[in-house]
């Protein structure tokens, strides 16, 4: 079976959903091919600032995503080996871009409040790509079960092990040689914590939790796994069993009561990937007709809890930049119409990564930088982070967040 489509978008993650609902807000249609039968909910949670709010309000969903998350008023970080609070930091003050926000948003609601604004149709299940090719102005898309999808825009937004990031050149995300388990709390009579979000580091640990609501918390632990034997068993019980051995004798005990508090089925496990920020220099962010975001294009750590909201970011200008190229009336002959619209279609997407290569670039730079120094377990850089480094790392967060990707209505 062949199809026929204008804008095709591989994955139904944050960056594709996003991008899809930022092209329909703008009067395009868009295909997004998921590999799996539903939309992908593991990760449980994730960190949402001021930039993430500006990009959903943009799609005209943040509103609704506030009413179901709680405001976090701070950061408090505080060290493991001493129990010593290292920095307090209000988030209630004001930034370049306006008042700073931050809220520890369920990635299920997320993802459903994306897909449910969509038309429906616009999501394909079980759509898995296998190869791509080309065919004069148009990519061929080839899926697993043996339709084939033409279309005039292929966008990657497939994750870190991006079919559509290989094809443009991108190499393998690389392990940091530090692996990440995450979990999700309920209390169903209300867990009693503030709105804050609680960072503990030391001895080689980075761990942390805030509130997604008066009944939940997110919790994370990263640490470093650089030999097989240091990694867990795959498994939710041994999993939990693990952070609860490493949290025995920290000083703080808060993060082993949320954990001890913690379902088997709300925990995962996952090595942390991202890719060298040098090749976004000189790599293909787009090509032609086809482009990269979300995880695809900008892996990184969580350390500064970027990733998705860079993702949610990407979906707003890539869809504005790709809306000035598709918008554009331009008269020619029938048989120059496709050349023609390529051309407009290469220019919108070369706008697109222009303005997302630095702005991914300094977010996985510093990310990578912020969890090296926070997950160190040398004596030196111990002492220095405790004792000076600890309020501007704490600082970063806010720093990093203090962006504005624009609306999707400055369409010349």
């Amino acid at each position: 079976m062949e199809l026929a489509e204008d804008v095709v978008i591989v994955g139904a993650g944050i960056a594709g959903l996003t991008t899809s609902l930022g092209l329909h807000r703008l009067g395009i249609k868009s295909l997004v091919l998921e590999s799996s039968a539903n939309l992908r909910v593991t990760g449980f949670a994730f960190a949402t600032w001021t930039n993430a709010w500006k990009a959903l309000d943009a799609v005209g969903i943040g509103d609704y995503l506030r009413r179901q998350h709680v405001r976090i008023d701070g950061v408090v970080a505080t060290s493991t080996i001493t129990g010593q609070m290292g920095a307090q930091i209000s988030f209630k003050s004001k930034g370049k871009h306006g008042d700073h926000e931050a809220r520890i948003v369920k990635r299920k609601l997320l993802l459903e409040a994306l897909a449910q604004e969509l038309p429906q149709g616009t999501i394909r299940f079980c759509s898995k790509v296998v190869s791509i090719d080309e065919s004069n102005y148009f990519k061929l898309v080839y899926l697993d079960d043996g339709t084939i999808i033409k279309a005039k825009v292929l966008i990657g937004c497939d994750g870190v092990n991006s079919v559509v990031a290989k094809w443009l050149g991108f190499k393998t995300p690389v392990f940091t040689e530090r692996s990440a388990i995450r979990g999700c709390a309920n209390f169903n009579l209300g867990h009693g914590y503030d709105h804050k979000l609680l960072q503990f580091f030391g001895n080689g640990i980075r761990s942390g939790f805030a509130p997604c609501d008066d009944k939940s918390i997110y919790w994370f632990f990263t640490w470093i796994c650089n030999t097989p034997d240091k990694k867990p068993e795959e498994n939710p019980a041994n999993l939990k069993q693990f952070v609860l051995n490493k949290l025995e004798n920290a000083a703080d005990q808060h993060l082993r009561t949320v954990v001890e508090a913690t379902e088997l089925d709300n925990i995962v496990s996952s090595p942390l990937r991202y890719r060298h920020p040098w090749e976004l220099i000189w790599g293909n962010i787009s090509k032609g007709n086809v482009c990269v975001a979300g995880d695809a294009l900008h892996p990184m750590t969580p350390d500064i809890g970027q990733g998705g909201c860079a993702a949610l970011e990407d979906g707003i200008v890539l869809a504005r930049c790709l809306a000035q190229a598709l918008k554009k009336q331009v008269i020619v002959a029938n048989e120059e119409r496709d050349k023609e619209e390529f051309k407009r279609i290469e220019i919108g997407l070369k706008n697109y990564a222009s303005q997302r290569r630095w702005r991914s670039f300094q977010l996985i730079t510093t990310a990578y930088l912020v969890g090296f120094i926070q997950q160190s377990d040398g004596k030196l850089l111990n002492f220095l982070r405790d004792r000076i480094l600890v309020k501007f790392l704490a600082g970063v967060l806010l720093e990093r967040a203090d962006f504005d990707c624009g609306n999707l209505n400055n369409i010349s």
